[in-house]
């Protein structure tokens, strides 16, 4: 972190995201669902909703219904966070069957043949233009292999098809292969630890009402974690309001901020109270930032704080 200007925050404004209530937690708010065999992600997120009586709950990244695993849903006006995690990595667990016997030597040069940037074909159906693609494997580790069945793990850039991946190291091999189970483990930030059963959230829901806020604020988790992979610029409290009414973010206006900052790079602008005000565009690196004392810096794509939470600039005639 890069400190341009020291500054404190005034406690009367803003409230830091772990003091937030359940009430405004449903308003500002994701929940990480462990999701089941069965749902789509849309009907999980439909759930989400119903359980907790909300008019709007929205998911980012779409599961199969045979899959399992993280699935993040944004609750009540800020259903669009869930939006900056579209390309996030994602991390999955599964288990892939290969139809014929081939030696476990072979099945481990072709995992690691498909490590790094490799070329897909998405598959018939999907959502998106079926043309071939670049996309980056992480890490490709085999966890187990019993008989035909591979159990792997794999980290991946977002819009990568492990069904697909399943079958093209198949076709690789000579044998054939397709991918028998599939969990997703990790989406951005949010991972396993904190994935919630919609039993568990409906049981939590039923307390809550009871007066117990105990379980449900565990489960809610702020609209801040959805940013964690994001590169932030803490702006003083003085800034906050003219951005919430659509101004850009302006070199003056920053107190501190990431040290890896680069021009176009998606951004998070926070309060120094860690509380998400804005996303946007960087159009300057840290150093710049550092070193201008003018300029545009941010160019703000979607704001998440109401305006009047932070107090207007006071001029003096």
């Amino acid at each position: 972190m890069i400190v341009k200007k020291e500054a404190k925050t005034d406690e009367k404004y803003g409230k830091r995201p772990e003091e937030r209530d359940v009430d405004e937690l449903l308003e500002k708010g994701v929940i990480n669902i462990d999701k089941p065999k069965g749902p789509t992600t849309h009907q999980v997120a439909d759930y989400v909703k119903r359980i907790l009586h909300l008019d709007k709950a929205g998911h980012c990244g779409s599961l199969d219904p045979a899959v399992t695993g993280v699935v993040v849903v944004g609750l009540g006006n800020n259903t669009k966070i869930v939006q900056t995690l579209l390309g996030s990595m994602k991390e999955y667990v599964g288990v892939m069957h290969i139809h014929k016997d081939v030696s476990e030597e072979e099945v481990r040069k072709a995992f690691i043949k498909f490590t790094g940037k490799i070329r897909q074909l998405p598959p018939i159906k999907s959502a998106v233009k079926r043309v071939e693609r670049t996309r980056e494997i992480y890490y490709f580790e085999i966890i187990e292999i019993q008989g035909k069945d591979v159990l792997f793990k794999v980290g991946c850039q977002a819009g990568t098809y492990i069904r697909k991946l399943c079958h093209d190291i198949g076709k690789e091999l000579g044998t054939g292969a397709h991918m028998a189970e599939l969990r997703r483990t990790k989406l951005g930030p949010f991972d396993e630890s904190t994935a919630v059963s919609l039993q568990d959230l409906q049981d939590a829901f039923v307390f809550w009402k009871e007066g117990n806020d105990s379980q449900l604020k565990k489960m809610i988790q702020p609209m801040e974690k959805a940013v964690g992979n994001l590169s932030k610029i803490y702006v003083f409290d003085t800034t906050i309001d003219s951005v919430c009414h659509g101004a850009q973010l302006k070199v003056p206006g920053i107190s501190k901020f990431d040290n890896k900052i680069e021009k176009n790079q998606l951004v998070a602008v926070m309060s120094l109270k860690d509380e998400l005000v804005a996303i946007g565009n960087a159009e300057m690196t840290s150093r710049e930032m550092l070193e201008k004392e003018m300029g545009l810096a941010v160019k703000t794509i979607r704001v998440f704080m109401e305006p009047g939470i932070y107090p207007k600039i006071k001029i003096n005639s």
